[in-house]
């Protein structure tokens, strides 16, 4: 059983839902965005969605895309991405490790050795935001063949044809976006989305992770109600970071213990 099949299994044993948070690997710079991560496993995670810096993040918002652009500019590569990687799995041996990225990452390296070095450093799911299922049967191969979870969107415009490709390329989980358009801490949220929850769960057995938007105790339940599995947090989690300036560590550790109680049921409070 791999890490998402057995946090998921436990999960629901549990009686819980999943809190992801994400961050862009290499921000605001090595040490601490290590220093960041621990906060969030301290927090009580459930999995991380962690970010590979790219040049043209199409699917994020401004707060995620300065947060790559700083990256970028600090010459913090894939190379460094994966040595970072490694050193989040030897703090956590079980917890599921997602990577985001864009195709054009994946390509410059080959996708066969790409995610071979993603297994090795101890990653467990890829999601290639740029990939559109009809594209992806190659890659999706690769990845499986590399023993990588290939993770993918749904969206409200996702139609059942669609759906019934994602069912059969997708593993891990599947990232249900909240709303039309880029990631951001704005609580707004498609008046579709508990007919995509819907939709997606009569097709694919497979949990269902909302995010885009999730950036608040409140809308983390709000989307447990509708449905979901669990939530993804990001622009909120990098906000935090910025605000709180060297000492981020207690402010991103209490923020994801509050955002997990949330989708819980155990407590919402404003953050």
């Amino acid at each position: 059983m791999n890490r998402y099949a057995a946090r998921f299994a436990a999960l629901r044993q549990a009686g819980r839902k999943a809190f992801i948070p994400f961050t862009v690997l290499g921000f605001p710079d090595r040490a601490r965005c290590l220093a960041s991560i621990e906060a969030m496993l301290a927090g009580g995670a459930t999995a991380l969605e962690l970010g590979i810096a790219f040049s043209d993040p199409i699917a994020d918002g401004p707060v995620i895309q300065q947060a790559t652009h700083d990256v970028l500019a600090s010459g913090f590569g894939v190379d460094d991405a994966l040595a970072l990687i490694a050193q989040v799995r030897q703090r956590d041996a079980d917890i599921p490790i997602g990577l985001l990225v864009y195709h054009n990452t994946v390509a410059a390296r080959e996708a066969g050795r790409f995610f071979a070095d993603v297994r090795a450093a101890g990653a467990d799911g890829v999601l290639i935001a740029d990939l559109p299922p009809e594209m992806a049967h190659e890659t999706t191969a690769a990845a499986k063949q590399a023993g990588i979870a290939p993770i993918f969107m749904v969206s409200p415009l996702t139609d059942a044809a669609r759906l019934e490709r994602l069912a059969a390329l997708a593993e891990g989980f599947l990232y249900v976006v909240s709303r039309l358009g880029i990631t951001g801490s704005q609580t707004h949220f498609d008046n579709q989305l508990r007919a995509t929850l819907e939709r997606a769960r009569a097709v694919v057995d497979l949990p269902l992770c909302v995010g885009f938007g999730v950036s608040t105790p409140a809308a983390a339940q709000h989307m447990v109600a509708l449905g979901a599995d669990g939530v993804i947090t990001g622009s909120r989690i990098i906000e935090i970071i910025r605000a709180a300036g060297e000492d981020f560590g207690p402010a991103v550790e209490q923020f994801c213990r509050t955002m997990q109680a949330a989708v819980d049921g155990t407590a919402v409070q404003a953050v």
